[in-house]
């Protein structure tokens, strides 16, 4: 049933109309994380670099209390958003299991991943069309987004679960994390290790979404915002 859902999905020249590729929860779910992240990573860098101390009384200041409300609630914003990104893989169309399932039994999907490298490293004129994500996209979103974010969200609470307490709900959800990575100031490191490997994968991602528009003569930042993925020729 899977290899038919996929097939639905494949590019097909004899058929240029638009494809409805990303549903309304996966495209709500993109703008909520990107929205996140850029928050997170900002309050995060200023919680791990605090800011100088400021002049007057101190009563009248609680700055870094604030960046820290932020972060805490964009966080909760996210794990609530990524529980419910999951639900959808489970009720939702093909591609939105694709960030979840990654086919590597499947010799096709080995074949069209090595030939999309070729790609990148300028070794083949064109790119492969594929309405859903295409399967160095796939890797790339489970490794960064999938089990990225998870980790993000695990070793983030976990530090949240430090300032609650012993017994609250964060210690008895995460508490876990810190004895299996080994003590707090190894989670803390990680922690800011993850943004910035998250970050380093933002940029990437921008910069293949662009040059696919370009390049594969297929939508693409485009399909994001309304869902719809539009063959604009056929290169093959």
């Amino acid at each position: 049933m899977a290899s038919a859902a996929a097939a639905k999905f494949r590019h097909d020249p004899d058929n240029l109309r638009p494809i409805y590729v990303f549903e309304a929860p996966v495209r709500l779910w993109h703008w909520v994380a990107a929205v996140c992240i850029g928050v997170l990573a900002v309050t995060g860098y200023l919680i791990a670099n605090p800011l100088p101390t400021v002049g007057g009384e101190a009563s009248e200041h609680f700055l870094m209390g604030r960046i820290r409300l932020i972060h805490f609630i964009a966080a909760y914003v996210f794990a609530i958003g990524y529980a419910g990104r999951l639900y959808w893989a489970l009720v939702g169309n093909y591609p939105s299991r694709q960030i979840f399932i990654v086919p590597i039994w499947e010799g096709r999907w080995w074949r069209e991943l090595f030939y999309e490298i070729r790609f990148y490293l300028f070794l083949e004129r064109h790119m492969h069309k594929s309405p859903a994500h295409d399967p160095l996209a796939q890797l790339a979103m489970f490794l960064f987004a999938t089990i990225g974010y998870l980790f993000m969200i695990c070793t983030g609470f976990a530090m949240y679960a430090e300032g609650l307490g012993r017994g609250s709900w964060a210690d008895k959800a995460f508490g876990w994390v810190v004895p299996l990575i080994g003590d707090s100031e190894r989670v803390h490191n990680l922690h800011n290790l993850g943004m910035w490997l998250i970050l380093c994968f933002v940029i990437v991602h921008i910069y293949m979404a662009v040059r696919a528009d370009i390049v594969s003569r297929q939508s693409s930042t485009s399909t994001i915002i309304s869902g719809y993925r539009m063959q604009k020729d056929d290169l093959e």
